[in-house]
């Protein structure tokens, strides 16, 4: 029998307001994982890589990273860049949820390893919208230990 660790979600957002309409839109449409929220690229990266002070991220739980790529210290980009080049968080499922629309950037990102790229609506109710339907997709995703 496969046994199933408990999935976490890191949401990494600068923004008070996005990170508040994230966690409430995703508690909305039934998601109750644990959520745990970081306001800049560093603090992410500091809590799964384990050099913070503080908190650091459990080995024995999943994690699903909601992440942002206009913050302040350390951008997106980059924390994705060293998920991705880590043989251990190189697992770690990412969701790049910004509002850098550029196909540049985007096509960056999947070239870098996102899993899945977002592009916040400016109106209210299409981002509510998405934010249910990713609250939706997470309740299906079993992460196997």
């Amino acid at each position: 029998m496969k046994k199933f660790k408990d999935l976490i979600i890191l949401i990494a957002e600068d923004d008070d307001g996005h990170s508040e309409l994230i966690k409430e839109g995703l508690e909305s449409s039934g998601v109750c994982n644990p959520i745990i929220r970081f306001e800049n690229g560093e603090k992410v990266w500091q809590f799964l890589s384990g050099t913070g002070r503080k908190d650091v991220r459990d080995v024995t739980k999943a994690y699903l990273l909601l992440l942002d790529i206009n913050m302040p210290i350390m951008d997106g980009v980059e924390v994705l860049k060293r998920i991705k080049a880590d043989d251990i968080l190189k697992e770690i499922p990412v969701i790049m949820l910004t509002t850098t629309d550029d196909p540049r950037e985007v096509e960056a990102c999947y070239k870098i390893g996102c899993n899945m790229y977002i592009t916040k609506p400016v109106k209210f109710d299409k981002f509510a919208d998405i934010l249910n339907r990713m609250g939706l997709f997470i309740q299906i995703v079993n992460v196997i230990n």
